[in-house]
């Protein structure tokens, strides 16, 4: 009898990569990974070097390939997105985060395959009505994104919910709305890494650390919060959700504590091993309407499902990421 297959899209990307080892590792499914690997000298490849993919299909195939091997589909995770918050051709970003996602939401509903995807907490805007994960139709449309990939997420997430409430959805379909994620592979992200990632060459070189500056008065230089969460326990939700066919809806995947930069820099230095040297610099003024100065997931709807997982502490993940990764001559999971 043939394997049943979990199709991972955006699979050579920072969190689709994560997962792709996690499904690699644990068998029972061949792994298919849709992505575009871009120049070999990006490294992004390097993502998944280490697992025994089933097989690699350029997105531009994505259609033709389910259809081809529908029988044998589980389930697809769609990782894959245009990521980047400063991203500048919105036709581009709809495209590639709504339409996609639309037409793949739409074959796994006709197919009767499920669906788990990427939402993002950029939904929640700067934040100010909260980071409440409800997700009927009237909480959805109420949120108001500072951005056009904030935006496509919101889209798509209204459009899966309405089709939920019509009976036209896939038999399970899951969104998760990661926020500061951190962690292994992210490397290519150039400007859109995480801190940790961004600051280290200068923590490992023992040099100074620049954090911007706070413009607003009730947050200290480096005080300003984020709910930062280590790219396994995301990874942990993806994988109970897949083991989880009845749990459908759109939900936070976060740790649930807002913790400042100024904490994930001195995690950094110490898990270096040295003493911290932090300053600061002004945020570019392109920015300055845009930034959340605080974010932290609730997490009771996702418990409430079912999830029993426990957030990695920032100080014990750092040192992961740190010690194992990055301080390595191969920093690649």
């Amino acid at each position: 009898m043939s394997r049943p297959m979990i199709v991972v899209t955006g699979g050579a990307g920072f969190i689709g990569s994560n997962i792709v080892a996690r499904l690699s590792e644990r068998g029972g499914a061949d792994v298919v990974v849709v992505d575009r690997l871009r120049a070999a000298d990006s490294g992004k490849w390097r993502n998944i070097a280490k697992h025994a993919i089933h097989d690699f299909w350029a997105p531009e195939v994505l259609f033709d390939r389910l259809e081809q091997h529908g029988e044998r589909i589980e389930a697809v995770v769609h990782m894959g997105a245009v990521s980047s918050t400063t991203e500048s051709d919105a036709d581009h970003i709809i495209h590639s985060n709504f339409t996609l996602s639309r037409d793949l939401f739409d074959w796994c509903a006709v197919r009767d395959r499920r669906l788990v995807y990427a939402s993002s907490a950029a939904t929640y805007g700067d934040g100010e009505a909260g980071f409440d994960d409800a997700d009927d139709l009237e909480s959805l449309k109420s949120l108001r994104p500072l951005n056009a990939y904030g935006y496509s997420k919101s889209l798509f997430d209204i459009h899966a919910r309405a089709k939920a409430d019509r009976e036209a959805a896939p038999p399970q379909w899951a969104g998760l709305k990661f926020f500061n994620v951190y962690g292994p592979n992210e490397y290519h992200k150039a400007g859109m890494k995480s801190v940790v990632a961004q600051i280290w060459p200068k923590v490992a070189a023992g040099e100074r650390v620049e954090l911007f500056r706070s413009h607003r008065p009730d947050y200290a230089d480096g005080e300003q919060l984020r709910d930062f969460v280590f790219v396994d326990d995301v990874v942990d939700m993806v994988v109970w959700l897949l083991d989880s066919p009845e749990v459908s809806g759109v939900f936070n995947a976060g740790s649930g504590q807002a913790r400042s930069f100024l904490d994930l820099a001195r995690a950094t230095f110490a898990a270096a091993g040295r003493e911290p040297d932090i300053g600061f610099i002004d945020m570019p003024e392109v920015i300055r309407d845009r930034y959340q100065y605080f974010t932290e997931a609730r997490m009771e709807r996702v418990r409430a499902a079912g999830w029993t997982g426990q957030s990695t502490p920032l100080e014990e993940g750092v040192r992961r990421y740190v010690q194992d990764f990055l301080s390595r001559p191969d920093p690649y999971r």
